[in-house]
């Protein structure tokens, strides 16, 4: 197939998903409750998914492999190349995934990497589109140990886009706020199932489901956590336990020095800025609940304990 209509076969592929993860979690949710509009909606949407994914794009492709790939010869050890384009996909997913597991299980047991990966857990409310929000670096980290070999090793152009697709949907999979069970199969293939456990702000799961695609990794290295309910529904349960920007930029400069946010709201442009898309979002929140009636939801009783930002910070050390 041609790479321009597999571009297209991808992408199409890619919005059906998007369609069917956001009519899941409308129907059948994990938590309910949660607005569609929930709290960081369009800093992960235009910041995260369109902005920087973007110009990340070009910056990987162009400024870190292209001149590796043109300075240096990999002929001698393009083994993958003479492989049927499912089994160099299927390749690369599982080597790739490995990686991640182990890189992100280093993530959670080393301060300086936490840094760049808090972004990720920085979400009280997590649904399909959370998986975007990635720090800078730690996507420039992942996306070219991930991309990097499946072309200096000569894979088959198609197996980029059909693994980018497949990266995606996987992420929004995981990280969607749908209630569903997938018996047997969760010790092979992630799911929210184990995933938004990951999310939840308690000390038994900080340094466990770090898996991505395969469940398996955490099944086999003795780091799954299955408690058989799901977490409380409280703004404490979720996220971080300490305060976290609200702010793209901000998000970044966190990483790098620990301020307040609310302390620069002295300033009236960055006011006027940062006020903005609450504005909008409350806006339309109204309009929402304007048009749905409330309904009361029971929560189960939850025994685990939240994390406070001292046992964090103990946790890191």
């Amino acid at each position: 197939m041609p790479q321009e209509k597999l571009l297209t076969v991808t992408t199409i592929i890619l919005a059906l998903w998007v369609i069917l993860i956001i009519t899941w979690e409308r129907v059948s949710p994990y938590r309910k409750g949660l607005s569609f509009f929930r709290e960081g909606f369009w800093i992960d949407l235009v910041w995260y998914t369109l902005i920087q994914s973007y110009f990340l794009k070009i910056l990987i492709f162009d400024y870190l492999i292209a001149p590796v790939q043109h300075h240096f010869s990999w002929s001698a050890i393009q083994f993958v190349k003479d492989w049927p384009v499912a089994v160099q996909v299927l390749f690369f997913l599982v080597t790739h995934d490995l990686y991640i597991y182990l890189f992100h299980r280093f993530q959670h047991s080393n301060k300086v990497f936490w840094r760049i990966h808090e972004a990720h857990h920085s979400g009280k409310e997590v649904d399909f589109l959370s998986g975007s929000r990635s720090h800078i670096v730690e996507i420039i980290i992942n996306q070219t140990i991930e991309f990097a070999p499946i072309i200096l090793l000569g894979a088959d152009p198609a197996v980029i886009p059909i693994k980018a697709m497949l990266d995606a949907m996987f992420g929004m999979f995981i990280h969607a706020n749908v209630k569903v069970k997938l018996g047997k199969l969760k010790y092979i293939i992630n799911s929210p199932e184990l995933h938004l456990w990951h999310h939840a702000n308690y000390q038994e799961v900080f340094h466990a489901n770090f898996s991505t695609k395969f469940a398996i990794w955490d099944h086999l290295f003795g780091t799954a956590y299955d408690p058989g309910h799901a977490p409380g529904n409280q703004r404490e349960n979720w996220g971080l336990g300490y305060e976290y920007p609200k702010d793209y930029f901000l998000q970044h400069a966190f990483s790098v020095k620990r301020f307040n946010e609310n302390n620069l709201l002295k300033y009236r442009w960055f006011k006027r800025y940062y006020n903005l898309r609450p504005a909008i979002l409350s806006a339309l929140s109204a309009l929402r609940k304007k048009s749905v009636p409330k309904t009361e939801t029971h929560q189960p009783e939850i025994f685990n304990t939240p994390l406070t930002p001292h046992q964090q910070e103990e946790i890191l050390q």
